[in-house]
């Protein structure tokens, strides 16, 4: 069964001021369709075909670079348009703030240490807030497109937020300008779909 690109579910230019449209319609129709298709390619006719995409990750032979680098960028681009959804963003509460407070102190302490995460992530890459077994929350990177849920990779856990920081996700509008593109990541976040996601994890 072959992935297909997800829709992105808004508008180009509904993320502006903090992403611009020019930003949105490369990074979803070139860069996420991309790995898409050469996701595609790398399975067919493997035993990853019928599989989940958080199967394949999860089990993953790590020197398998085409699986590993478009498998993580189908994955992580499929999570950045749901956690940026502009659609009732909401405000962090519930068992997710619970869990923020028991492993930061604070929901500012938690986008602190994140913000820290994205800024310092050298090169390429993705900065995550992850779900563990039990509840418990931790903040990490990865390069490329790497993920947690790849064998030995960051924090571990389950990526219920992420970040992209590859250039080409601000690079038209930010230029060398990370730390401003992380803050403003803070301005369209939607809560609500984070919270779903640690919810169904902890079930």
């Amino acid at each position: 069964m072959a992935f297909t690109l997800p829709e992105l579910g808004f508008a180009f230019d509904a993320l502006e001021p903090n992403i611009d449209a020019k930003t949105m319609e490369i990074h979803h129709g070139k860069h996420h369709n991309g790995y898409t298709n050469k996701l595609n390619a790398a399975i067919e006719g493997t035993d990853l075909a019928d599989k989940s995409i958080e199967d394949i990750l999860t089990t993953l032979d790590m020197s398998n670079s085409g699986v590993r680098n478009n498998g993580g960028g189908f994955y992580n681009h499929s999570l950045f348009w749901k956690v940026i959804n502009p659609e009732d963003r909401g405000r962090l509460s519930g068992p997710l703030l619970e869990a923020v407070n028991t492993a930061f102190g604070s929901k500012e302490a938690m986008i602190e240490e994140f913000s820290k995460a994205a800024k310092t992530r050298f090169g390429s890459g993705w900065a995550w807030l992850c779900v563990h077994d039990g509840g418990k929350v931790e903040v990490c990177s990865t390069p490329n497109q790497d993920n947690p849920l790849m064998p030995g990779v960051g924090c571990g856990g389950t990526p219920i937020m992420g970040l992209d920081v590859w250039e080409h996700a601000y690079y038209l509008n930010y230029q060398n300008r990370r730390p401003d593109y992380v803050t403003a990541f803070f301005n369209i976040v939607n809560w609500n779909e984070v919270e779903k996601r640690y919810e169904a994890k902890i079930g």
